[in-house]
């Protein structure tokens, strides 16, 4: 692979996560140049990105070495094959959350990215809401004091079931899979790995097939998480609530990035990821209460991050073991949902 910038980058599958949230988040970085794209039956990709060359299957595009990072944006349950065969030819991997659907195989994964002295990743978009940064420096500058709780939410209504892979009967399909990977993860940037979990999962919609509601409880020795998610809530829910013994913290509202790419906005400029001052959270302490600015959110970090870890030898913000401990708390939170138990960190093995 060459050492030099940019990088020739590949995305697998281009459905909308990838149009839409990927791509773009590429495009703007000037480190990675996005050279090639897999689709089965279209080019849509090179409707956007003239310069793109589309190939038809991920074997056809690694015999050609049409890139040095492939970034696999396809249904969960080709994550881990598609992600193995281009660690084993010598390419860098960034994999869409959750990365694969059991954590054995995600373990299979770093083995192998670490043997071919390559980087293997997942997609953790949510760490750069502004939101969450926000709940991060209220954290680190014990603003609330010493934490002891914390809620966090992603309600929507969508009363009927779609027909997104999501909703189908296939392997790593719902709702834990798809937003519980990224709160469960936010609960272990913010505090570490939980002693013990209790979770609550079910199919609350007539005629669901894969799970659309988790209500998962983390326990620490000190404090406990709550994150939950269901598909039948109409009505406003904080997406995050965080007390401390000096007051709390009520943010509503989803971070403003998603909704900007969109509607086709290019992630670019220094007000990206600006929030308005009315979706601000609030600041409750003993005698006082005030809008509290939100961090600015930036996804434009972890393409960055992966351009500077390939040619700089950086860290990586998101490594492939934080994923193992998430996907070993949600098969844990299935295990805990199915027999009504509360399952301890060494059961769980998390």
């Amino acid at each position: 692979m060459s050492l030099f910038s940019p990088i020739r980058t590949a995305i697998v599958g281009f459905g909308t996560v990838a149009e839409k949230v990927h791509a773009p988040l590429i495009d703007v970085c000037p480190d990675l140049v996005l050279s090639a794209v897999v689709e089965r039956k279209s080019n849509k990709c090179e409707q956007i990105y003239p310069d793109v060359t589309t190939y038809r299957s991920l074997e056809e595009l690694l015999e050609q070495d049409g890139a040095d990072l492939i970034v696999i944006t396809t249904p969960n349950e080709y994550h881990f094959p598609y992600a193995k065969l281009a660690l084993e030819a010598g390419k860098h991997v960034v994999v869409d959350k959750p990365v694969t659907i059991f954590s054995h195989e995600a373990e299979e994964l770093k083995a192998l990215a670490e043997e071919k002295g390559k980087i293997c990743t997942v997609f953790q978009n949510r760490r750069f809401d502004g939101d969450f940064l926000t709940i991060q420096e209220l954290i680190k500058n014990e603003t609330l004091g010493k934490i002891v709780y914390l809620e966090s939410h992603f309600d929507r209504f969508r009363p009927e079931v779609s027909d997104n892979w999501r909703e189908k009967e296939v392997p790593g399909n719902g709702i834990t899979y798809d937003l519980g990977t990224h709160l469960i993860d936010q609960a272990i940037v913010a505090f570490g790995l939980p002693e013990s979990l209790q979770a609550d999962i079910r199919k609350e919609r007539e005629h669901a097939i894969a799970d659309d509601h988790f209500d998962i409880t983390l326990f620490y020795t000190d404090k406990k998480v709550r994150v939950t998610a269901g598909v039948l809530v109409a009505a406003p829910t904080p997406k995050f609530l965080l007390l401390g013994e000096k007051g709390s913290y009520l943010k509503y509202g989803l971070d403003v990035q998603e909704a900007a790419l969109k509607s086709g906005q290019k992630p670019e400029g220094t007000n990206w990821g600006h929030e308005p001052e009315e979706k601000w959270g609030k600041l409750y302490l003993e005698n006082e209460e005030k809008f509290l600015h939100t961090v600015p959110g930036d996804y434009r970090i972890f393409y960055q991050n992966i351009a500077d870890a390939i040619l700089k030898q950086k860290s990586l913000k998101v490594e492939i073991s934080q994923a193992i401990s998430v996907l070993k708390l949600i098969e844990a939170s299935f295990h805990s949902s199915k027999s009504g138990n509360r399952i301890s960190r060494t059961e769980g093995n998390w």
